[in-house]
């Protein structure tokens, strides 16, 4: 398929650049084969079964975005992928003025070694001293806000808070599962008190997920590859559920690319440790997810790609088209979408 296939156009000011408050009064549109409708995060209760499963990330989105200088050069770095313990792959700005072997500083007696390039242009880089590199971040960096928000607004004391869900647990994402977002305590004992059931996975999002596709025909991309873990034991209560009639329910994109990594042609879950950059596109046969809830994406986006191979790509249209019209808030900050491909 084409990439111009997924494209739309957005006005500017249905870009949410602050949450709502409290978080679970976000507007929810409801997508169904045959039917759209207006709700609220709040009503997630209601329009779920018992048994059914929620399915979240609990990545922790941590202070990745840097600014440093290279002789008389100023370099800005997004991490976007660790490969050791003192080792990060990052998108780079001004990326032609550093060297294999130049010594960023980054500030705060933060450094780091440009070692080596890779095809995409991103660098890796090797963090120098013994303090763990967690340590290292608090002190230099800041965090990675989306472009969309990025370019409007710089981040601020509020996005430490904001940008970070409920779930946060394991450190190591540098974008944050923004569906889970819109959940707060009251909505889980809501949820709880329905006999809805929630399970964690781990999947540190990276930088990538925001990049562009730049090739005309869908086939012709390549994702970034992102590091992801299911337990036995999360793998064996989710597949009870479904055989008990449950669907499962992924809260986020980042869920759901890694449930069905890790599932098998007839739709049972494996433990699943290590990277995956699976590319979910219409024609797409789900295997093990039985619904999404996710929030508004950029046009011409992976994720678009995404939610059209769940939904079809004409009744994603029509979605977004009624949400754009309705003043529905767009991108991470914004409203949700629950997405029900059997109704």
């Amino acid at each position: 398929m084409r990439v111009d296939s997924f494209d739309f156009t957005l006005p500017p000011e249905r870009i949410a650049l602050r949450p709502v408050s409290p978080r679970d009064s976000a507007r929810m549109l409801v997508v169904q084969p045959a039917a759209l409708e207006d709700r609220i995060v709040t009503d997630l209760p209601e329009l779920l079964r018992a048994g059914d499963v929620l399915v979240f990330n609990d990545t922790r989105v941590i202070p990745a975005q840097l600014e440093g200088r290279r002789g008389d050069a100023s370099v800005g770095a997004t991490l976007h992928k660790r490969e050791g313990p003192r080792e990060w792959r990052a998108f780079v700005r001004n990326a032609r003025r550093v060297r294999l072997g130049d010594r960023i500083d980054f500030g705060a007696g933060v450094h780091a070694v440009a070692v080596e390039k890779g095809e995409d242009g991103a660098i890796l880089l090797a963090f120098e001293g013994a303090e763990p590199v967690e340590l290292l971040l608090e002190r230099a960096g800041r965090m990675p806000l989306p472009p969309y928000i990025a370019g409007r607004r710089r981040a601020d004391a509020r996005d430490t808070e904001d940008y970070q869900t409920m779930f946060a647990r394991e450190e190591g994402a540098v974008a944050a599962p923004t569906a889970s977002l819109h959940f707060t305590p009251r909505l889980v004992e809501a949820l709880d008190a329905a006999g809805i059931l929630r399970e964690t996975l781990t999947l540190h999002v990276g930088a990538g997920t925001f990049l562009p596709v730049k090739a005309d025909d869908v086939s012709e991309h390549r994702m970034h590859a992102e590091w992801g873990r299911i337990t036995a034991d999360t793998a064996a209560r989710l597949n009870a559920a479904r055989a008990a009639g449950g669907r499962i329910v992924a809260v986020g994109t980042t869920s759901l690319r890694l449930l069905e990594s890790a599932a098998d042609e007839d739709g049972t879950l494996r433990p699943f440790g290590g990277d995956t950059a699976i590319f979910i596109t219409p024609g797409y046969r789900f295997r093990a997810v039985g619904g999404l809830l996710t929030n508004f994406h950029l046009p011409r986006s992976t994720l678009f790609m995404l939610v059209s191979a769940l939904m079809g790509l004409e009744r994603m249209q029509q979605a977004y088209a009624h949400a754009i019209e309705a003043g529905y808030r767009f991108y991470s900050y914004g409203d949700a979408s629950l997405l029900l491909p059997e109704g």
